[in-house]
């Protein structure tokens, strides 16, 4: 996805903007330029914007713009939150976690009256799992933990090679939260919700990547225009 058009999805996310909003600030290339020009809505006059980012690189970048920022402890509901999707389907089902910042991710997104989901036209897929997917997991008993999903993904359908995230200094990615990133590449994943349910009775799982019942609107860039799509409560579109 070139930068034009990620700018072009971000700028639709940024009409859902309006003044006294809090907003959550989501992390990844596509949402760093939805921070830029809600920053720049803001120098024109858009008022009383309080974000609240879900990772630190998202917050550094925010306070450099000049977006007056807060924490969840300060605002526990949220009126908006605009991020990414490596992975999103028909039901808006996501798979979130490519820039390994998926638990904070959720938690603000599942603290927002509305989430908005910024992406390429090309991340919209049939069935989720062609992008690994991210689990964040407690560093303590890796390898026990391992081999509890590997076996619970299993039993709910799903089988690949499971893989430690590892940072470009060559030791294993950390998140902002001080836990690592287990990445499962299963191809395809025929029942998000059973594997969700499964994982999440592993022990040492923090959260996994998949983020279902939590888009209400995905924006969807492509060379010939912008889609959006839209979600009931109820999971239809």
């Amino acid at each position: 996805m070139s930068d034009e058009l990620k700018r072009q999805a971000a700028a639709k996310a940024v009409e859902f903007v309006e003044a006294g909003m809090r907003v959550g600030l989501g992390t990844g290339s596509t949402a760093a330029h939805f921070v830029d020009l809600l920053a720049a809505r803001v120098r024109e006059g858009l008022s009383d914007i309080v974000g609240v980012p879900t990772s630190e690189a998202t917050r550094a970048q925010a306070e450099k713009l000049g977006i007056k920022l807060a924490t969840l402890d300060e605002f526990p509901v949220l009126d908006l939150t605009v991020d990414g999707a490596d992975e999103i389907d028909a039901e808006l089902r996501m798979i979130k976690g490519g820039g390994g910042a998926l638990l904070r991710e959720k938690i603000v997104a599942t603290a927002s009256e509305q989430v908005v989901i910024i992406a390429d036209k090309s991340k919209l897929v049939g069935t989720l799992g062609a992008f690994p997917l991210p689990l964040e997991i407690v560093p303590f008993g890796l390898g026990a933990t391992r081999n509890l999903v590997e076996l619970l993904a299993a039993d709910a359908g799903c089988e690949g090679e499971i893989s430690l995230r590892m940072g470009a200094d060559g030791k294993p990615f950390m998140t902002d939260s001080g836990n690592v990133i287990l990445d499962c590449a299963f191809g395809r994943i025929e029942d998000p919700e059973g594997l969700d349910d499964a994982l999440k009775l592993v022990p040492g799982v923090v959260e996994t990547g998949l983020f279902i019942g939590i888009a209400d609107v995905a924006i969807l860039s492509a060379a010939d225009g912008i889609e959006v799509l839209e979600t009931d409560y109820s999971g239809e579109i």
